[in-house]
């Protein structure tokens, strides 16, 4: 069984841990190491038991607290050298840091099973951002958020997992008559920026037919609301596959797969 665990999901800061067979991996850390550890806690997880923690890009809500994690617990971040260079800021002389490639997969082993981490580039504002599909030879999870538009590598590797934890981060009109200035609306609707309700749920409804769940993650505070983002999606899909929000502040429920 995979278990996930998604800590917290939006721009206040990203986490998400995902465990089978003996591996803990903590997908970003855009989160104190306080929190981590006190929500892994309150799952009878200890922080120390991480075996990886994995960044997808630079982004402070996505990387901020990864060096602290890492001195802290004793965890290797695994992060594409690019990246590592821009959130220089987040790390300290001599964190245990390991490099790996866009588009490498990564492998992890226990005394119980083993875990492959497979990376995917990200069309994001980023400098060498990825996407995740996580697999332990009975399911696989994809970890996709901050994308700026569906990219056929996306849909390919959608098309094979059994759960997705997808971005949903704004509605269109909530959006357009928002409070945003209009270059920051661009930025976050463009090719570089996040995907709306519309367009996560398009993408399911055409890639989605082996998922049992999907979590729908990173709403924006001020351009979304839960109730939207489901509704675009039972739009698109009817009440075939049951979905699940990932919290912006607080930990979510368990998943299994």
């Amino acid at each position: 069984m995979v278990r996930i665990i998604p800590l917290q999901s939006g721009s206040a800061g990203n986490s998400c841990l995902v465990e089978s067979d003996g591996i803990r991996l903590l997908f970003d850390a855009g989160i104190s190491a306080s929190r981590v550890a006190r929500r892994l806690a309150d799952h009878g997880i200890d922080a120390r038991s991480l075996d990886a923690v994995i960044i997808s890009h630079e982004h402070s809500d996505h990387v901020g607290a990864a060096g602290a994690l890492a001195r802290r617990f004793s965890v290797p971040v695994h992060i594409t050298e690019p990246t590592w260079k821009r959130a220089a800021r987040a790390f300290a002389a001599g964190d245990p840091v390991r490099f790996f490639r866009a588009g490498e997969t990564l492998r992890f082993a226990s005394t119980y099973g083993t875990m492959s981490v497979e990376t995917l580039p990200t069309p994001h504002d980023a400098v060498d951002g990825v996407v995740f599909v996580v697999d332990d030879g009975h399911a696989r999870l994809g970890i996709m958020t901050d994308f700026g538009h569906v990219f056929s590598g996306l849909e390919a590797a959608l098309r094979t997992c059994d759960g997705a934890l997808i971005e949903s981060n704004y509605d269109d009109d909530l959006l357009e008559r928002g409070p945003y200035p209009a270059f920051l609306k661009r930025r976050i609707s463009g090719p570089g920026g996040h995907i709306s309700n519309r367009e996560s749920a398009a993408l399911i409804a055409a890639h989605g037919a082996r998922l049992r769940w999907a979590c729908l993650a990173h709403l924006s505070a001020t351009n979304n609301r839960p109730d939207l983002a489901c509704a675009a999606y039972r739009d698109a899909l009817g009440s075939s596959l049951p979905l699940r929000v990932a919290d912006r502040g607080l930990c979510s429920a368990p998943l299994e797969l």
